[in-house]
């Protein structure tokens, strides 16, 4: 998927920011519908994203919650799942600024465990985040209650030497 084509998009400038801003998004139902696609589930009924960005020392914070009624198809018999999301986030940004290069021209990268995003073009897309919030909200292996994998019975050897040893096998018993 190219960045022209997501599937929810809902940007703001960070000049808008000021001392924060909040925002509540619910997206209709046709945004529902390609997020439910985008995210490979049988449906999507409702969904409501709070966000409350705030400046930090080094960038902006976003406090956030994610509430949505979706349905998964379970992994093992593709049943449809209903799946309440209520979950709360937060998310630290950073303003882009030129990568840091030493001596040689190669760029330095400090990685660690709470990177923050990146904002890039001056502008932060709330629908995107949304989106994924959600995605980080659901099971990646919808499995339903009850459901049990059942191990398929091994392939038959099927060679002309099976035959064979089935042979072989009944002399020797």
């Amino acid at each position: 998927m190219t960045e022209t084509q997501l599937p929810y998009s809902e940007p703001i400038r960070v000049h808008q920011i000021g001392a924060g801003l909040v925002r509540n998004l619910v997206p209709d139902e046709a945004q529902r519908r390609l997020i439910a696609k985008t995210l490979d589930l049988a449906g999507l009924e409702n969904m409501s994203v709070d966000f409350n960005v705030v400046p930090t020392v080094s960038g902006w914070r976003i406090d956030g919650r994610v509430v949505a009624d979706a349905v998964q198809l379970c992994g093992l018999t593709l049943e449809p799942l209903p799946v309440k999301v209520d979950r709360p986030f937060q998310i630290n940004l950073v303003e882009e600024e030129e990568p840091n290069t030493n001596e040689d021209g190669e760029i330095d990268i400090e990685l660690d465990d709470d990177f923050p995003d990146v904002v890039e073009g001056g502008q932060i897309d709330l629908g995107q985040y949304a989106v994924e919030q959600l995605m980080l909200s659901l099971d990646p292996f919808p499995r339903k209650e009850g459901a049990v994998f059942v191990q398929p019975p091994e392939p038959v050897e099927i060679s002309p030497f099976a035959a064979l040893k089935a042979l072989k096998a009944n002399d020797e018993g």
